[in-house]
């Protein structure tokens, strides 16, 4: 782990930090405040798992689909998908812009026996650093972010050619604003008070239009469903409130 201050340039926003980083000791406490990324966690994992399996080719079955391939877990927070993409096999960094989240993660990993690289450094440290990646993932973060259009921008110069991008975020919808941020943070307290902000989500179309101007290829996007009765989430044609979605950089032609 490597400890750093994010410079001004940086595309963070330092009063998001700050929240994250003040909740950082209870990321792996699933009665917490993090407990609906616990239970939305499944639905993301197996789309990531499905995502990189189909795009590079590898059998579905065994335990390790995803040996030999490099991730990046952008605002990788307290580990959440960082460590099962690891059990998964793909060789992890997992970066976050909070040392307390950082130290949390890493804290956890040691504990289970996991090697993950976790870096308390952001995305443009990466990219001045000139590393690359197989898969970059981004969970819920680009709804944080000042300037989201140059924010994909970044992701995409981390990816190796043929590389991976899967994203999740909330789409900025009238219905969101009530699931997401009257319901879950008001009424349900799923979430902190002021977790987000409405207006900084981001549409599938807005998403599209950053993916292809950045360069990136096959967008496609699935909605995530949440059902009370099972208390569980799933993947939809819903994309009204939360969804994931993909593409990739261009391969290398002979």
């Amino acid at each position: 782990m490597s400890a750093r201050t994010p410079s001004p340039q940086d595309n963070v926003d330092s009063a998001e930090v700050a929240q994250f980083d003040r909740q950082a000791a209870l990321w792996w406490d699933a009665t917490g405040p993090f407990r609906m990324l616990h239970k939305i966690g499944p639905v993301r994992l197996a789309y990531i798992r499905e995502a990189a399996i189909q795009h590079f080719a590898r059998p579905a079955a065994g335990r390790n689909p995803l040996a030999g391939l490099s991730c990046v877990d952008i605002g990788c927070g307290g580990g959440l998908i960082s460590e099962p993409l690891t059990r998964l096999g793909a060789r992890v960094t997992g970066i976050d812009p909070a040392p307390r989240n950082i130290a949390a993660a890493t804290a956890h990993a040691e504990a289970g026996g996991l090697e993950i690289d976790y870096r308390n450094v952001t995305t443009e440290d990466l990219q001045t650093a000139g590393d690359t990646f197989d898969i970059v993932v981004c969970l819920e973060v680009i709804e944080h972010v000042p300037a989201p259009a140059e924010f994909v921008g970044l992701l995409r110069a981390l990816l190796k050619p043929g590389g991976l991008l899967i994203m999740s975020t909330l789409n900025r919808t009238a219905k969101s604003f009530a699931l997401a941020i009257v319901g879950a943070e008001y009424v349900l307290r799923w979430l902190p008070t002021g977790t987000h902000d409405w207006n900084r989500f981001v549409t599938p179309d807005e998403l599209k239009t950053y993916f292809l101007s950045a360069g990136l290829e096959g967008f496609s996007a699935s909605g995530m469903i949440y059902s009370p009765i099972a208390d569980r989430w799933r993947l939809s044609d819903d994309t009204g409130v939360n969804y994931l979605a993909r593409a990739a950089a261009p391969r290398l032609r002979n």
